[in-house]
C-alpha cells in the first residue's frame, strides 16, 4: 500500500488528459497494456498485473509522453550528475552499482549474453563491457562494468541521457535504474 497514493494521484493525471482507450507501453523486454476504466496495467507477455512500484513507473513514463517527452540531449550524466540526489545516492548505489558489481565483477562481458532479450546496444570503449538499454521508448540507460583486476576492484556505473530529469523525479529514476540492473 505504500505506492497507493502516487498510484491514484497519477491515474486520476492520466485521466485528465484524455487518452486515446487501447494505450499500451513498452518497458524493458515487455509490453503492457493500460486499462484506464478498470485502472490496471497488464503485461502482454505473462497477462498479470503490473507490481506496484511498475505501475507508478509506467504511469508516470506515459503522462510525460502523453504531453511531449523531451528531446534526448546525448550528454551521459552519473546519477551523482542530476541535480538534488546527494541523499538518495547511497540508495542508489546499494540497488544499482553494488548488485552488477556482484554479479558481473568477475567477468563484466559474461553480462553480453543477456542483452539478446532487452531492448539493448552494445557499445564498444567505454569500459570493459558497456551497452544501453532502451528502458522506455526515448530513455536510454548506460551501463558500464569493469571487472577486478590486479590494480582495481571491480566497478559499475549507470549513466542517463539528462533529459531523464524532464520525464522522471529523483525517486522514479531510482527505480527505474534498479529495475534495470535487477534485469540484467
Amino acid at each position: 500500500m505504500a505506492y497507493e497514493a502516487a498510484i491514484n494521484k497519477a491515474w486520476v493525471e492520466l485521466s485528465e488528459l484524455n487518452p486515446d482507450k487501447g494505450l499500451s507501453v513498452r518497458f524493458l523486454k515487455d509490453e503492457y497494456s493500460i486499462g484506464l476504466a478498470a485502472k490496471k496495467i497488464m503485461s502482454l507477455s505473462c497477462n498479470i498485473p503490473a507490481e506496484d512500484f511498475w505501475v507508478v513507473l509506467i504511469l508516470h513514463y506515459l503522462i510525460k509522453k502523453l504531453k511531449g517527452l523531451p528531446e534526448l540531449t546525448g550528454e551521459w550524466v552519473t546519477f551523482n550528475g542530476l541535480s538534488g540526489v546527494d541523499s538518495y545516492y547511497p540508495v542508489f548505489r546499494k540497488r544499482t552499482i553494488e548488485p552488477l558489481i556482484r554479479k558481473y565483477g568477475s567477468n563484466p562481458r559474461g553480462i553480453f549474453a543477456l542483452l539478446e532479450n532487452l531492448p539493448s546496444t552494445k557499445v564498444d570503449n567505454l569500459a570493459d563491457a558497456a551497452f544501453i538499454v532502451e528502458a522506455f521508448d526515448k530513455v536510454p540507460v548506460l551501463v558500464k562494468l569493469w571487472g577486478k583486476d590486479a590494480e582495481f576492484d571491480a566497478d559499475a556505473n549507470i549513466l542517463f541521457d539528462r533529459s531523464v530529469t524532464g520525464i522522471f523525479c529523483t525517486e522514479d529514476i531510482v527505480v527505474l535504474a534498479g529495475m534495470v540492473a535487477a534485469s540484467l
